[in-house]
Formats: C-alpha cells, structure tokens, sequence
C-alpha cells in the first residue's frame, strides 16, 4: 500500500510574493475598470485602443495642418481627407496587434508610408500607432525575425523618401525645405530607426526582461517546492521511524508471547487456548498492517532491495477494502457481537484510497459500536448503484463496555470524517429513531 505525498500549490503563498509597484497598481485598476465596461477579451481591449488612438493621431494631425497653413504652405483639401482616412486605419490596425502582430505593423507601415507621400520631404508626422505596432511586435516576436522587420522597414522607408522628393511625387505635397532625394531618403531612415527601432528593441528589452522574471519565479516555486517536500519527507521519515522502533517492536513481541502462551494453554488449560490464539492472530494481523503504514510513510527505493520495508511496501498481502469486509465481520462475531452483512448490486472496482476508506470506516464504526452498545446487534450495508457507493453501519441501544475509557468518540468521528473528505466522499453520523446510533458514508461515482 503506497500513498503518494500531497500535491502541493503551484503558486508561492500571497504572503512571500513581493508588494505590488504603482505600475502595476495602475495596470490592475484599469484592467479591472475594463472588465467592468465589458472589454475582457484582447480584441475587444486593443480595438478601444485603436479607437483611442485614432483621436489622439486626428488632434496631432489637425494641429500639424493648422501650423501647415500658418507657415503658408497649406494642404490641399483632398490631402487632407486622405490623410485623416490613413490616420483613421492605422490606429484602427492596432486591433490585430496581439493577433497578427506582422499584419499589423505592415498596414500601420503602409499606411504611414502613404502618409509619408502627402507629407513635406523634410517634415515627418508620427502618431502614437507607428510606436504601439513596433512595441507589440517587439515583445512578441523572436529577436531574429523582429530585426530582420525593422531592417526592411528602415530601407523601405528610406527609399520610399528618396524616391517621394523626385517628380512627379514631390508635387502631390507641399513644398519643402530639403529638396535633395537622397537628404529626404536619410532624413525617413532616421525617423524609421527612432520611431520603429527604438520602440521595437524596446519591447524586445521588455520581453526578455518578462521572461527572466517569469524564469525567477518559476525557480522560486521550485525551491519553495522543494523545501515542502523535503519537510514532508523528513516528517514521514520520523513517523515511520517511530512506528517501526516503538509500537512494531513491542506489537511483535506480544506476538510472540502469545503464541508461546497459546502453546502452554494446549497442554495446561484448552479452554483458554482459543482466546489467546485469537490475540495472537489479531496481534499478527495489527503488526502487518502497521508495516504497510510504515512502507506507505517511506519513499519508494528507501529499503534495500529484498529488506523488510520492500516487503512491508509491495508485498503480496492483501491490502483492506471492501474485499475483506466478511474477514472484518468475523472477527467482530469472534468477539462476542452479534453483525450481519449484507451486499447488494454489481461487483465495481474502487480505486485503492477509497476502497481502503470504505474498510477503516466500517472498521471504525463497528468498533465504535462495540465499545459504546456492547450487546447490541450491528447491520453492516454495502450498495453499489451506477452513481455512488453506499455504506451503512447501524446498530442498536446497548451498555456501556466497562472496560472502556470514558472518553468520547470524537477522535474516531474526526477521522472517518478526514478519509471522506479525502477521496470527496460524504460522512453522515448520529443517532437512531430507536436510540442506536448509524454511521453512512456516501461516495459519488464520478
């Protein structure tokens, strides 16, 4: 019988997770505040960006014209309508930036670079879409592939502005300072590598910095993993160290005492030999038992290969379940109890936990019955339906064993109860209508 450790938490306790930094205050309040407003999906959130976005790049574009027409050098009136409709979608293009990040930085260079053809040769308007797209892509793409997309987007633009300064493209915007292609074509390289580089890099940065955050924590869990189970193993250690040194050893020497007595009652008193040849088997039975426990509470590999604890661990002998409620129901008539036992449905196979749970609660509640209604008979129930597994212990009015302690049967109640828990079986104690007391437990077939 082999019962694993219990799982342990994916996360660190809140309590050892370090205090959050006004950035991320912020981020989890808007975060929540667009939960509430109903943008929970990252579609829906990067389209109110966009839309955002497009107000903002409409204000810097309208201030652009003003200044445009101060300066003398106004905008023709379709220019300007073309270029409030490419604003308009490449702000809009940001909806796709977690979805399609490539797709979305080439409409938004596209678009720019329509921009860009309506524009003065020496003058350059950037909204924040152009920063948005290469950040994003930044942090999503591999390094490799997000510097061979700023590199083509860095010579495209610097030949779309050489080739934007030459006739008859140089006529479609208003006229300009720096009138030399090649000045124009370097002059759109800087402003590629400052607005797309720089914020791609910096997203990049960003990533990685992500990452090895994420790496830490991973290991910090790890660590904190480790240390909880190097505790569970060192406390089973020494529970197992104690039920094998204290209570096995004194266990196996009543044993063996009892079997020389059974020997000595043969010849001297017959009567007796019975009795004691019963403690003798039940000592027997009680010692393997707590053997098991102590293999279950050892790791696997932990016993010499042929030792005892290989033995107590994976053995042949049978482990208690329902198989063995009749060997359980003997034993109590052996003791003087009047129990009857009685199945009904198909045979199932329970998994081993709840198998032995539904032994020891029986077990339990017949003990329970002995020491609390001596004299009283006992009706043991076991039904199995297509949905859940019935047990039943009840038993009627008796006396109290004089031989039992005073004490309550709360230890016994809370430990029946912790093994239901554990396979989410459903424990239900109390008394009879007759005064007796009945004990049921219900495990749902999942």
């Amino acid at each position: 019988m082999r019962r694993d450790a219990p799982a342990l938490p994916e996360t660190i306790d809140a309590g050892q997770s370090p205090p959050l930094g006004p950035t991320s205050r912020l981020s989890s309040w808007i975060d929540a505040a667009l939960t509430r407003a109903g943008f929970r999906g990252a579609f829906g959130r990067d389209l109110l960006l966009g839309v955002f976005v497009a107000l903002v790049s409409i204000a810097l574009l309208y201030s652009f014209v003003v200044f445009a027409r101060v300066e003398e050098t106004p905008f023709a009136p379709t220019s300007v309508s073309t270029l409030v409709a490419l604003t308009i979608v490449q702000s809009l293009a940001l909806c796709l930036r977690r979805r399609a990040p490539l797709l979305c930085l080439a409409i938004v260079v596209a678009a720019q670079i329509g921009m860009t053809l309506l524009l003065p040769a020496d003058a350059s308007a950037q909204g924040p879409a152009p920063f948005i797209a290469a950040y994003t892509c930044g942090t999503l793409l591999p390094l490799k592939r997000l510097v061979r997309a700023l590199v083509t987007i860095t010579v495209l633009f610097g030949v779309c502005g050489a080739v934007f300064a030459l006739p008859p493209f140089a006529s479609l915007a208003p006229p300009a300072l720096v009138t030399d292609p090649a000045m124009a074509g370097i002059s759109q390289v800087v402003t590629a590598v400052l607005v797309f580089g720089v914020a791609g890099l910096i997203g990049n940065d960003v990533s990685m910095r992500r990452r090895y955050v994420h790496q830490e924590r991973i290991r910090l869990v790890e660590r904190e993993r480790e240390r909880v189970h190097g505790a569970l193993r060192a406390e089973r250690t020494r529970m197992a160290r104690e039920l094998h040194d204290i209570a096995a050893h004194h266990l196996s020497g009543m044993v063996v005492q009892a079997g020389a007595a059974e020997k000595l009652a043969d010849r001297d008193a017959p009567e007796l030999a019975p009795t004691i040849g019963w403690i003798r088997r039940q000592g027997k039975e009680t010692l393997e038992n707590l053997r098991m426990v102590v293999g279950a509470l050892r790791d696997p590999g932990e016993y010499p290969v042929g030792g005892r604890g290989e033995a107590a661990g994976e053995s042949d002998a049978p482990v208690p379940g329902v198989a063995v409620l009749d060997r359980l129901v003997e034993t109590e008539r052996e003791l003087g109890v009047e129990v009857s036992l009685e199945r009904s449905g198909p045979d199932l196979e329970l998994p081993p936990v709840a198998d032995v749970m539904f032994y020891r609660v029986a077990q339990e509640a017949l003990a329970n019955a002995r020491d609390h209604a001596w004299g009283a008979p006992v009706r043991v129930e076991l039904a199995r339906g297509e949905r859940e597994v019935v047990l039943r212990v009840d038993n009627d009015p008796g006396v109290e064993r004089e031989e039992r302690a005073k004490a309550s049967r709360g230890l016994g109640l809370i430990g029946m109860r912790e093994r239901a828990d554990l396979v989410g079986a459903t424990l239900e104690t109390g008394p009879t209508e007759t005064g007796g007391w009945s004990v049921r437990l219900v495990l749902p077939l999942r």
